[in-house]
């Protein structure tokens, strides 16, 4: 780790976070949820909320992928998710759900602002994001897919949301106008 330059679970632990929460809605795959605690470390994600039935750690499975980031990640499990983000709503986040909506913006089309803290939220591998917390939600968003397949394995969509939010959020970060 250190030829690496990565950080220890205590030096992770004090360091400032990315202004992003990850919520799981009801997600079944433990790997799904090992793999949103790997990338939310990679991204120094502030904290993952595990919604519902949405494994939790410690579980061999989760930890099969998350390989140590339960350790350094924050994180909750709420029976319901929707209290958890009217909190977070509260307490000004922006939650955007990862689902395909008759309202939805295409990924490209959803804008960063720097100075709010954003909670994305990703749904059951089969039903989606349910009703309730898409009705909390500020936005909807979907990934362009072009294939013969409607979506994507959650764990996948968590890394292209959490990379496309990196990358806007340091585009604007490091823009002088």
């Amino acid at each position: 780790m250190e030829e690496l330059n990565r950080l220890t679970v205590d030096e992770f632990r004090e360091a400032p976070k990315t202004p992003l929460t990850i919520a799981l809605d009801n997600v079944r795959s433990m790997h799904n949820v090992g793999s949103a605690f790997r990338t939310a470390d990679a991204f120094r994600i502030e904290k993952i909320i595990l919604g519902g039935i949405t494994g939790r750690p410690p579980h061999r499975e989760i930890n099969k992928t998350a390989l140590g980031a339960t350790e350094t990640v924050s994180w909750t499990h709420e029976e319901r998710l929707a209290p958890a983000l009217e909190r977070l709503k509260s307490a000004g986040y922006v939650v955007v759900s990862f689902e395909q909506t008759t309202k939805s913006l295409p990924l490209q089309e959803f804008s960063v602002e720097i100075n709010k803290k954003y909670c994305f939220v990703f749904g059951n591998e089969v039903f989606g994001v349910n009703d309730e917390v898409l009705n909390l939600s500020d936005y909807c968003v979907e990934i362009p897919q072009f294939g013969s397949k409607h979506s994507l394995n959650v764990s996948v969509a968590i890394g292209i949301a959490v990379w496309d939010y990196f990358q806007k959020s340091l585009v604007k970060q490091n823009d002088p106008n």
